[in-house]
């Protein structure tokens, strides 16, 4: 069986926001995930139940539902960025614990989001990790084009100059971590504790056991500890 990939030559981490920085069990994405269906019925005229469908419908083939309505109805990515977003983080609160575990590790912090600078801003402020970031690499500087596009992730090393072969990739779907690990980074995916409810599509939760994932925690401030 092929070894998963090690963690000894990296100097760049990339860590996914949602649901990957802070537990799933927040469900703070339930808020957005509410926004975008309200989204979708209000410009499509449609009722809750038909704009879900159509949601994640086009979540799952486009990687975004804003991605979708923008291919399939031209919505403004500004207009759409601006209502989903519009939740309360009051949910998140301080995690000293990850900040000193992220700190600790050797060389370069990036975040790599399908949300917009200001959704990741107000996260990373409410964890209290915000200092902890060089920069945070979102659905704009992507040119609206989400993870997990192979453009995407190009455009990102690109920016950034970071180098795929030195880097470990942190994310909470596993479809996600496809590109990376092609790219040669070493990949983490981070799933739900188990203990609490959370509020997420099964397919979602899937892909665990799949070659291109070389490394499962449920405990991302435990698992970062251990490496450091």
């Amino acid at each position: 069986m092929k070894q998963p990939r090690r963690f000894d030559h990296v100097d760049t981490w990339v860590f996914d926001l949602d649901n990957t920085l802070y537990p799933h069990h927040v469900n703070l994405w339930q808020q957005v995930d509410k926004r975008i269906g309200e989204f979708v019925g209000r410009h499509l005229k449609l009722p809750p139940d038909e704009a879900r469908v159509i949601q994640k419908d086009y979540y799952r083939r486009y990687g975004t539902t804003m991605r979708g309505m923008m291919t399939e109805h031209g919505i403004s990515a500004d207009d759409f960025l601006r209502y989903v977003h519009q939740i309360d983080h009051s949910p998140l609160e301080p995690n000293p614990a990850m900040g000193a575990a992220i700190a600790s590790l050797p060389g370069r912090k990036l975040i790599l989001t399908n949300g917009s600078a200001k959704h990741a801003d107000a996260v990373l402020s409410r964890l209290g990790l915000a200092t902890h970031f060089e920069a945070v690499f979102d659905i704009i500087a992507a040119e609206l084009e989400p993870k997990p596009a192979p453009q995407t992730y190009q455009k990102f090393l690109g920016r950034h100059g970071v180098d795929p072969a030195r880097s470990a990739m942190f994310e909470d779907l596993a479809r996600n971590l496809v590109v990376p690990h092609l790219l040669g980074m070493t990949t983490v995916l981070v799933v739900p504790d188990g203990t609490r409810e959370v509020v997420r599509e099964d397919w979602e939760l899937e892909g665990r056991g799949e070659a291109h994932v070389d490394h499962v925690t449920d405990d991302l401030t435990g698992f970062l500890r251990g490496l450091s």
